[in-house]
């Protein structure tokens, strides 16, 4: 096996890092809409609506917070994968499988450029 088979070319993971950066941008745009959902939220209330209303809005509030911090912990952890395959793609291991050590199929990471897995890995960690 050849030190190409190893390894994606520079034009390749040029690309990879196009279609990350642009992924990093839109998934930073959508955790600072959620942060400032959240913000929001914790500064807006009402003094005039009756006590018993009030109850159900504050469990509604409540539940919707909760769901938002979800989804912002899930952004951010996204945006740390994607920042770790950019710094992969630094150090010339990106697109290498981690669990078979060949390389993970284009259109695989085309489709989630932060995966340190091929499909086969993946499947085979399922068992």
């Amino acid at each position: 096996m050849t030190e190409e088979n190893l390894r994606y070319s520079r034009e390749d993971l040029a690309e990879f890092d196009k279609i990350i950066q642009e992924k990093l941008t839109a998934a930073r745009k959508e955790l600072s809409f959620i942060k400032e959902t959240l913000t929001r939220n914790n500064e807006s209330g009402t003094d005039t609506t009756a006590a018993s209303l009030k109850v159900l809005e504050d469990g509604a509030e409540t539940a919707e917070k909760e769901s938002l911090n979800q989804l912002a912990s899930r952004q951010m952890k996204f945006i740390q994968q994607l920042e770790n395959a950019q710094l992969r793609i630094k150090n010339g291991t990106y697109g290498v499988c981690i669990g078979t050590g060949k390389l993970i199929p284009k259109e695989r990471l085309r489709a989630v450029p932060h995966t340190q897995h091929s499909i086969e890995a993946k499947m085979a960690r399922r068992d």
